[in-house]
């Protein structure tokens, strides 16, 4: 089964925080801890990953905080999934050297080949900062949706 855990889910939800405003500002972790809803007993450590991958930089004192290590334009969620979760692979006849006694005229081995390069290029298209605008346009509609139903309630 592919799955993304918790982890990376959160060390991207981190990312986003910190995508949504200008880069080279700094949140502190409770801001974002607190905004997407990350549990205390984990933040630190997947902010420490963050770091150690070089995706986010670290300040420590009153004035510190996160902030993101380089344009949330250049940070993908291949990179991120690769870095928590190692290689994408959808099937171990891609990465190991099982025997299969079709090789490489298995037909099954081609399509989970093609699939795993669609998944693959598709995380490489999603950039942190597209999440940041989608997320931006998602607040602006709700926030319309809402006022709309506030004119309706007042009617």
């Amino acid at each position: 089964m592919i799955c993304i855990n918790r982890h990376t889910d959160y060390a991207v939800r981190i990312l986003l925080a910190l995508a949504k405003h200008h880069f080279g500002m700094r949140l502190s972790t409770s801001q974002i801890r607190d905004e997407m809803l990350i549990p205390p007993a984990l933040i630190q450590r997947i902010v420490a990953d963050l770091a150690r991958g070089k995706f986010i930089d670290t300040f420590p004192g009153r004035d510190g905080g996160l902030q993101l290590a380089r344009p949330s334009a250049q940070i993908n969620l291949k990179q991120v999934v690769e870095y928590f979760e190692g290689p994408i692979s959808i099937s171990d006849y891609l990465t190991d050297d099982l025997d299969c006694p079709f090789e490489a005229q298995c037909p099954v081995r081609i399509s989970w080949g093609g699939l795993q390069t669609i998944i693959t290029n598709e995380l490489e298209k999603i950039s942190v900062q597209r999440l940041a605008l989608e997320a931006k346009q998602i607040e602006v509609s709700s926030a319309k949706s809402g006022a709309l139903s506030s004119i309706k309630s007042v009617e």
